[in-house]
């Protein structure tokens, strides 16, 4: 048994149950959903709120508490549909990420962002102040703490709702679609961008595109995060040495193209990708020689419980 694939190479002290903060419990049968209620072993009828149908055999019911004392019930089931294959025919795109615009296609798009964390600060500074001046271990500070929970609860319902939109919208107009495989982790270790870079989403809006894209038969790839998209020309593959984050348009040496750097870099990205798409591999197409150390940048379904 090979104890470094099993372990972390961090490894810390157990952390044991406790009954603060999120807890759950799963059901892997007897489970039985109705229109407005679920009938729970050992529990009985409990009042939910089904957002969609479920249509197939039920697997495993999880039902879990948030911080802000919300039950859920995340149910899987088998449909008994098979998934379809992926294509490539059709419209392709590709999409480069960024801080002042969430998203930019090569279609020219620009999607802002929204920035929810900025926009509920002070709200959350208020409860969080609110909150360090209670005795610890009293009913007003757990009070307290429940109302910080609320807010942070609102942030990430606004930041997954805007991600959802905005991917199933992608999804929806495109049958191929290419990202850039960012480094968020290493990212966040620049503490002048670490807080932008946290509340904006890169991650799980990576994530959602690809199982959307997955479930309706369509393409989702990811190009290398080392590949030269913003610095090179996409009309005549002419790459710039060195072009810092505050130049947000450029031209061209060689073919005097004056290009927008984000539009250019998703362009670059949309090609990239139908080339691997074609030849079948991964090797960079341009540059090949660049080193890696010269680059800077690094079905189920959920229905609330009333409690």
């Amino acid at each position: 048994m090979n104890f470094g694939e099993t372990f972390s190479a961090n490894p810390k002290y157990p952390r044991f149950k406790s009954k603060h903060g999120r807890q759950s419990i799963q059901y892997p049968q007897n489970v039985k959903v109705f229109d407005n209620y679920l009938k729970i072993p050992k529990i009985g009828d409990v009042k939910a709120v089904i957002h969609r149908p479920i249509e197939g055999k039920i697997k495993t019911v999880t039902i879990s508490k948030n911080c802000c004392g919300q039950y859920f019930a995340s149910i899987l089931f088998d449909d008994g549909k098979e998934k379809p294959e992926a294509s490539t025919e059709g419209k392709a795109v590709g999409i480069d990420v960024g801080l002042t615009h969430f998203a930019i296609t090569s279609d020219a798009s620009k999607f802002d962002n929204p920035r929810f964390l900025t926009k509920y600060e002070k709200n959350l500074k208020l409860k969080q102040q609110q909150l360090s001046r209670k005795q610890k271990g009293s009913n007003n500070r757990n009070n307290a703490r429940k109302k910080v929970a609320k807010v942070h609860r609102k942030i990430t319902n606004c930041r997954e709702d805007f991600l959802h939109k905005l991917s199933r919208r992608i999804v929806d107009d495109n049958q191929v679609i290419v990202t850039e495989n960012l480094n968020v982790k290493g990212m966040m270790k620049n503490h002048c961008l670490a807080k932008a870079i946290g509340q904006v989403g890169w991650g799980m809006f990576m994530t959602m595109l690809k199982y959307k894209a997955e479930q309706d038969g369509k393409t989702y790839l990811e190009v290398d995060r080392f590949f030269p998209s913003s610095k090179t020309c996409h009309v005549c593959l002419n790459q710039v040495g060195s072009l810092p984050l505050d130049v947000r348009k450029w031209t061209c040496n060689n073919c005097h193209t004056t290009h927008d750097r984000d539009v250019n870099a998703a362009i670059n990205l949309r090609e990239e990708g139908l080339r691997i798409l074609t030849c079948g591999t991964r090797d960079k197409a341009y540059r090949q020689t660049v080193s890696r150390s010269n680059r800077g940048r690094k079905k189920s379904t959920t229905v609330l419980v009333s409690g």
